[in-house]
C-alpha cells in the first residue's frame, strides 16, 4: 500500500453539526468581493464552521491579519477541546460533488507525501506544480500554518487517467452505509456527498495509481524516453501545497537531529480528481497590457516571436482599440501560445515598461483595449490533453495560463487533519 505519493490519512469530520454552515469555499476565491464573505459570515452566524478555521485571502493584506490568525488558532484548539470531531483513522473519502451546473465531479480525499513534491523550476518529482509558484506568496500563508494544530484542504490535484481506472470505479463499490455526509453547499456551490472507503477499495486505488506510475507505461503514454514520472499535477491550491511543503522543510531544518519521517506535517490533505472528468473545463485567461507604447511593444513582439498574419506554429489574437487581428507565432518559446506570449511580454516589458492584467472574458479585453496605451491579447483555450505533456516538457506553466471551472465550483472545506504531534 501507499506506493505513490497519495496516502490514506487520519481524517477529522465534525459530528452533530450543520454541514451547510460548516463548509465554506476555498480561501483564495472572491478576493475582490468582500460582500461574498460577508454573506458567508451572515449564513454561519455563531455555528461551528470552517470559516473560523481559515483566512480568506481577501483579508491577507489588510490590517488586523495577525489577530485573525490568532483567532483561527484559538478556534482550532477550541473545536478540538470541545470534541466536535470524529477521527477516521487510515481513511480515504470518496467525494461526489454536483457542481452549480449540475455536472458530477468525483474525487478522493487523502494525504499527499510532501517528500515526493517539489514546486521549484525544473522539478522532476512525482507531484509537480502546473504554474509558476510565486515565492513571495508563501511566507504570509506559513504564518497561518505555524502554531496551527489543524489543516483544512482546498487543494485539488489532477491525475491523467483517460481509461478511468482509479476514481470512477469506486461508485460501484460504495453504499449508503459508507456515507459520511450529504448536503447542499452554500452560495450556489451545488451539493456534495462523501463516503468512507474501506481497506479493500483503498488497495484497488493504490494498485491503479501504481499502474499509472509505471515508468515504462508512462513513457509509452507520452512518447518519451528516460523521463521521470509525473503522476500528480496541481489543479487548484498550488500555493497552499507549496506552503505546506515549505513549512515541512523549515521544520526539518529547525530539527536537524530529529527523525521527522513520520511527522504529520510531512503530509498535506488533498483531493485527487481525474483530468478527464467531464466536470473539469479549462478556460483561457487573456492578457491586457496597459501604460505601454503600443507601437514599440508590437515591434518588439514581432521580432521576438517572428509574428505573421497568415500562418505559424501558434495562434494568438491581438486586440487594438477593440479590433481583433489573428496573429501567428513562428518562433515559439513554449509548447503553448500562452507560454510563448508570456515569456516575450515579461522580457519586453522589463525594458520598455507597462503592466499586465489577466482577464476572464473576451468582451472585457475588447473594452480595455480601447483605452489609451493599451493592447489586448486573446488566447486559445488550452486543451486538457495538453496539460501533462506541457508540464513534462516545459515544467510549470506560466502564471495564469488557464482557469479550471468557475469560482462557486471550487473546493469547499469539509475535512480536517492534525498536523502537530
Amino acid at each position: 500500500m501507499n506506493s505513490t505519493a497519495f496516502h490514506n490519512a487520519d481524517i477529522l469530520l465534525p459530528k452533530d453539526t450543520d454541514m451547510h454552515k460548516w463548509s465554506v469555499i476555498a480561501c483564495d476565491q472572491y478576493t475582490s468581493e468582500p460582500e461574498y464573505w460577508q454573506e458567508v459570515s451572515s449564513i454561519v452566524g455563531d455555528s461551528p464552521s470552517t470559516l473560523s478555521l481559515i483566512l480568506p485571502e481577501l483579508y491577507l493584506e489588510q490590517n488586523g491579519v495577525e489577530q485573525r490568525i490568532s483567532a483561527i488558532h484559538s478556534s482550532m484548539e477550541k473545536y478540538l477541546t470541545d470534541g466536535i470531531f470524529t477521527e477516521h483513522k487510515d481513511a480515504m473519502i470518496y467525494v461526489e460533488r454536483t457542481q452549480s451546473n449540475g455536472i458530477l465531479r468525483q474525487g478522493i480525499v487523502g494525504a499527499i507525501d510532501l517528500e515526493k513534491y517539489d514546486f521549484s523550476k525544473g522539478s522532476a518529482s512525482e507531484v509537480r506544480a502546473t504554474e509558476a509558484t510565486v515565492i513571495e506568496r508563501i511566507p504570509p500563508r506559513i504564518k497561518v500554518r505555524q502554531g496551527a494544530p489543524l489543516e483544512l484542504p482546498h487543494i485539488m490535484i489532477l491525475i491523467d487517467d483517460p481509461d478511468k481506472t482509479v476514481i470512477e470505479p469506486i461508485a460501484g463499490e460504495i453504499s449508503d452505509a459508507d456515507k459520511l455526509y450529504d448536503f447542499d453547499l452554500m452560495q450556489n456551490g451545488g451539493s456534495i456527498k462523501g463516503y468512507l472507503l474501506g481497506s479493500k477499495v483503498q488497495e484497488s486505488i493504490d494498485k491503479a495509481l501504481c499502474a499509472l506510475a509505471d515508468p515504462e507505461a508512462f513513457r509509452e503514454k507520452y512518447g518519451l524516453e528516460d523521463t521521470p514520472v509525473l503522476l500528480y499535477a496541481m489543479g487548484d491550491g498550488n500555493h497552499s501545497l507549496a506552503t505546506a511543503k515549505e513549512f515541512y522543510e523549515q521544520l526539518k531544518k529547525a530539527n536537524p537531529d530529529k527523525d521527522l519521517s513520520n511527522h504529520p506535517a510531512r503530509y498535506a490533505l488533498a483531493e485527487i480528481v481525474n483530468l478527464h472528468s467531464p466536470a473539469l473545463q479549462f478556460e483561457a485567461i487573456h492578457r491586457i497590457v496597459t501604460d505601454v507604447n503600443v507601437t514599440e511593444l508590437l515591434t518588439d513582439l514581432s521580432e521576438k516571436l517572428a509574428l505573421s498574419s497568415e500562418s505559424g506554429v501558434q495562434k494568438i489574437t491581438i486586440v487594438e482599440n477593440g479590433i481583433h487581428r489573428d496573429t501567428y507565432i513562428n518562433k515559439p518559446l513554449s509548447k503553448l501560445a500562452v507560454g510563448s506570449l508570456q515569456a516575450a511580454l515579461d522580457e519586453i516589458l522589463s525594458d520598455i515598461g507597462g503592466r499586465i492584467d489577466y482577464i476572464h472574458g473576451t468582451e472585457v479585453v475588447d473594452a480595455l483595449s480601447k483605452k489609451e496605451n493599451s493592447l489586448g491579447f486573446i488566447l486559445p483555450d488550452m486543451a486538457k490533453s495538453e496539460l501533462f505533456p506541457t508540464v513534462i516538457a516545459d515544467g510549470a506553466l506560466p502564471r495564469k495560463t488557464f482557469s479550471m471551472g468557475h469560482a462557486e465550483d471550487k473546493r469547499f472545506y469539509i475535512e480536517a487533519r492534525r498536523i502537530t504531534e
